[in-house]
């Protein structure tokens, strides 16, 4: 059996568990807030992941992705380590940031790190 390509960011959110679509739904819409214009792709890895032409790693700055039994936010090393005491309280790596399945999104938190991780990526460019 082969896998079916994810086509868009609908496609991925409806694929994932019924119990975590409505924290997807918020997350994309946290991270549409933060970065208005961003281009929305499915490109990478086929999980959403939001991008400003003109600047490195093809201009992706933040994904998102569901691990059971988490929803992740993927930022630019090093985001998360520049906001360590906020970030505190959550299961982390170097890059993602994961909030519990089920659980309220912190849409403020994730806004905070978009905008870091977008910072992040033009500082770099400089």
């Amino acid at each position: 059996m082969t896998k079916r390509k994810i086509r868009d960011v609908d496609d991925y959110i409806a694929r994932c568990p019924s119990a975590a679509q409505a924290g997807l739904v918020k997350i994309r819409a946290s991270i549409r807030a933060a970065a208005p214009g961003a281009t929305e792709r499915t490109d990478y890895f086929e999980m959403p992941g939001y991008s400003y032409q003109g600047f490195d790693y093809d201009g992706m700055f933040v994904w998102f992705s569901y691990k059971e039994p988490f929803i992740r936010l993927h930022v630019r090393p090093p985001v998360l380590e520049e906001h360590r005491a906020e970030v505190a309280d959550y299961p982390k790596t170097k890059a993602i940031l994961s909030f519990p399945a089920g659980k309220p999104i912190p849409v403020n938190l994730v806004k905070k790190l978009v905008n870091a991780s977008i910072k992040t990526m033009k500082d770099k460019q400089r």
